[in-house]
């Protein structure tokens, strides 16, 4: 289902990107980047968040890490990560599929600068093997993300 979603919603918001399907998993930011054949900062990982009660999604390079001080000030408020049961409800994307694109409902979304360091990122379309290739700036505005400063990158 959660695939669908994804494909439907990029076939209404933005029909030129291919959802792209690969045999293997992809579930890690370093099976992604095998995968893709990209180094693993350009995976955008999103991270499925809760800031007070509200849930958010926060997208960031694959080798970027949240900074607890840096989060808890953009955000105004500590932010806790979910267990994987719960990102799925609210997300109806599984734990290494989860994505800003194909969404049940409303949720704030959240682009951390860590990605504006790549043209090209990929973050995942709603399973554990698929993936899309677009601009940081351009995911961003499909998806309504605001640009944050939350991470610190990690080699």
């Amino acid at each position: 289902m959660s695939l669908q979603s994804v494909k439907a919603w990029f076939a209404l918001h933005a029909p030129d990107i291919e959802v792209i399907e690969l045999a293997q998993s992809t579930a890690t930011v370093a099976l992604a980047a095998e995968g893709h054949g990209v180094a693993p900062g350009q995976i955008a990982k999103t991270l499925c968040l809760r800031v007070g009660e509200t849930p958010i999604l926060v997208v960031t390079s694959g080798t970027a890490r949240l900074d607890n001080k840096k989060a808890r000030a953009a955000l105004g408020g500590k932010p806790r990560m979910l267990g994987p049961e719960e990102v799925e409800a609210l997300t109806s994307h599984p734990v290494g599929g989860v994505c800003p694109f194909g969404l049940p409902g409303p949720m704030r979304v959240y682009a951390d600068v860590s990605l504006r360091a790549f043209p090209i990122v990929i973050p995942a379309a709603g399973s554990t093997n698929s993936a899309v290739r677009i601009a940081p700036e351009r995911m961003a505005s499909l998806v309504g993300a605001q640009w944050i400063d939350v991470s610190e990158i990690r080699e």
